[in-house]
């Protein structure tokens, strides 16, 4: 096996979770524990930003080509500022061809307007979490659209080149006093370019990930470098048994520089 796209039938069906050894040609450990994970114990989804190259029709063949049937879908296939009925339009082409929208974002907030915006859009869409980026001074204010939304919104790190949310460990700084429905959407690439170990930020902070992406840039670097697929396997078989003990997160999503 030597394609992205076999990685990704791999993930997407549960088969990494029994370890690869009987499906590579070249040796490979076992790894304690992957016996018991089952298909069914997190759900893998794609992050919309994967797909900012594609259509929304192509967004779709290529998920279905994978068998990763659950989206988090970006801004360029569906416009902030869409109508109603424009996103009733994007969602039905999505649901038609099997897709689930299970959130939004990364959406980024620098107004109480950009706020007010994004959960009525998330309103519009459907889904009760947001993937976004509110500045800081803002956090009171979207705590408020919290209470009266009952939504979750999971906060996007972005590593060392962005100063706002650089690591998880900033964001549970900075909500930790807050609302709990406030909390993590982990970037599992941006964590180790910011020279922090995953696995470890995945465990200190399980009870407030609501969504994990895995990037595929990894290496302590401000510039993003797309990984390997035998990279990539590595990185997903390390933190599998993090993730079965998660039960929060909608969805643990892919988020690819190359595809």
């Amino acid at each position: 096996m030597k394609s992205r796209r076999q990685f990704f039938k791999l993930a997407g069906t549960g088969i990494l979770a029994a370890g690869v050894s009987s499906i590579y040609s070249t040796a490979s450990a076992a790894v304690p524990g992957y016996a018991e994970v089952s298909a069914d114990t997190f759900t893998l989804g794609m992050a919309g930003y994967t797909f900012m190259d594609f259509t929304v029709e192509k967004t779709i063949e290529m998920m279905n080509r994978v068998g990763v049937k659950n989206l988090s879908l970006k801004d360029f296939h569906m416009p902030m500022n869409s109508t109603r009925e424009q996103i009733n339009e994007v969602l039905a082409k999505f649901k038609a061809g099997g897709i689930n929208v299970y959130t939004v974002g990364v959406i980024y907030m620098k107004t109480q307007e950009a706020v007010d915006q994004a959960f009525e859009y998330a309103k519009m869409a459907g889904v009760k979490l947001i993937i976004g980026a509110p500045n800081y001074d803002l956090l009171p204010y979207v705590e408020k659209k919290i209470k009266a939304y009952d939504f979750r919104l999971a906060i996007h790190n972005h590593g060392p080149d962005n100063p706002l949310y650089p690591n998880a460990t900033d964001i549970w700084d900075h909500i930790k006093d807050l609302d709990p429905r406030i909390g993590i959407c982990i970037d599992i690439g941006h964590t180790t370019r910011d020279g922090q170990d995953p696995s470890v930020d995945i465990e200190k902070y399980k009870k407030r990930i609501y969504d994990i992406h895995i990037k595929d840039v990894t290496r302590q670097l401000k510039m993003e470098q797309p990984l390997k697929w035998e990279e990539e396997l590595l990185i997903f078989r390390k933190l599998l048994p993090l993730f079965v003990k998660l039960n929060t997160p909608e969805a643990v999503a892919l988020n690819l520089k190359k595809i």
